[in-house]
């Protein structure tokens, strides 16, 4: 059986050739693809195929928290798999026992289980599957702004387009959260739109009815959607109404978690507690696959005499486990995410600012720590979103920087490793600035 693999023999040390003849790509139309061909990387910088080294704004999947091939990350890969390299989710195994204590401890006080998956996707299922069960009730609200996994209940759970061919799993209702530059409610203040916001989602719930909704589903700072920072008593605001209706509110860190907003968790700034977290991304930098999901003591304690009717064949694998344990002391160890606060307050902020003084494109920027957004309009006034074809233009003036940008629609997202210097920083920012003059925008 199987087929003829020997023209393969005549490209088998070529990268490029390989990935056009035989990798299918996601979210895009295969066809015109021309994926980058990276050789290797350190810090926050990507060494390209054609010798070219890249400053790399975006964190691949806004994931590389720690940076490229951190040696203690490395290492402790290494000495994981020398010693085990895999072992079953049934048995008891030291690096997966202390990347949860190490998890565990970033949480607030009362959080002190972790279920681990292979992503963040996985993560927010078994996370509603757990409100599921400990609620008895179906539905699961969350936002439109939102991106929560591609796994059959968080592509439903999800706002954006990605839902629409995907939406099979039932009982998801979606709602508006704040966004002052495009206020659903007409509001004029943060404080304006924190209050009609809040009033928007208890009508929501007491339309579909409170006793079917088992849980409320956010980002701490919805990211993909355009890292839209909540008002500051937003978040307390939900957990009240909430607590009044007896939903269980579940907050997805997948993306804003481990140090991307200057903070441990986005959630340490926003002085709330939920009843469940989701993670995964900055947890080890994506070095091996992994995620989770940190329960309240309620939650698990709810567990302790119910089956838990979810697994996975490599929840918790060693390598990934002794990847977050390296992740996690040496983020410590070096002082990671003070450096992310200190870089977002010191030079990107005032940095990306700054630009939008001399580009009329710019129409908002916002963000904290290594997580910001620059939104381009075509006209200030309108806020009409720039066309598709200029932000294709800034990120090709860019390339010819040799700096690497993340654009999600009108918007482009500078999210770099954690550990990016105040010079890398703003050396960035410079490159960010060329280029959109060099566009024309």
């Amino acid at each position: 059986m199987g087929h003829d693999c020997s023209a393969d023999e005549t490209i088998w040390d070529d990268a490029y050739a390989l990935d056009r003849a035989h990798v299918f790509h996601s979210w895009h139309a295969q066809r015109n693809l021309h994926p980058t061909e990276v050789v290797t990387g350190h810090g926050v910088w990507l060494n390209y195929a054609d010798g070219r080294e890249m400053l790399d704004f975006t964190s691949q999947q806004v994931n590389v928290n720690i940076g490229y091939q951190h040696p203690a990350v490395v290492e402790g890969i290494k000495q994981q798999a020398e010693l085990l390299a895999t072992i079953g989710p049934d048995y008891a195994n030291l690096a997966r026992g202390r990347a949860a204590s190490l998890v565990a401890r970033r949480a607030p006080q009362g959080f002190d289980k972790v279920f681990f998956t292979n992503a963040g996707a996985d993560a927010n299922e078994n996370a509603m599957r757990a409100a599921r069960l400990v609620t008895g009730r179906d539905k699961i609200l969350s936002s439109y702004r939102c991106y929560h996994g591609n796994t059959g209940a968080a592509i439903s759970a999800t706002g954006d387009w990605r839902r629409k061919p995907n939406d099979y799993a039932r009982g998801h209702v979606h709602f508006f959260t704040p966004y002052l530059y495009r206020s659903e409610f007409f509001a004029t203040t943060q404080e304006e739109e924190c209050e009609r916001a809040l009033t928007h989602l208890e009508h929501v719930i007491q339309f579909e009815g409170p006793d079917t909704i088992a849980a409320v589903l956010l980002e701490s700072i919805p990211g993909t959607a355009g890292i839209i920072i909540p008002p500051k008593d937003y978040f307390k605001g939900v957990r009240e109404i909430t607590r009044k209706y007896g939903i269980l509110m579940i907050t997805d860190e997948v993306m804003a978690g481990f140090g991307r907003t200057g903070f441990w968790f986005a959630l340490d700034d926003y002085d709330y507690t939920p009843d469940i977290i989701t993670f995964a991304k900055g947890c080890n930098s994506g070095y091996v696959p992994a995620g989770g999901v940190i329960m309240s003591d309620p939650v698990a304690k709810y567990f302790d005499d119910v089956v838990f009717p979810g697994g996975l064949t490599y929840s918790g694998h060693p390598l990934a486990m002794g990847a977050i344990v390296a992740t996690q002391e040496a983020m410590e160890r070096e002082h990671i995410v003070d450096n992310a606060h200190n870089v977002g307050q010191d030079v990107l902020g005032p940095g990306l600012q700054a630009l939008a003084e001399h580009h009329p494109t710019i129409g908002e920027v916002r963000g904290k720590g290594v997580f910001w957004a620059v939104e381009l309009v075509a006209d200030r006034t309108t806020k009409e979103p720039l066309d598709d074809a200029s932000m294709q233009r800034i990120v090709a003036e860019a390339d010819k920087l040799n700096l690497v940008l993340g654009v999600h629609n009108n918007r482009i997202h500078v999210t770099p490793p954690c550990l990016i210097s105040a010079e890398e920083a703003a050396e960035g920012v410079a490159r960010l600035d060329k280029a959109m003059t060099a566009a024309g925008c």
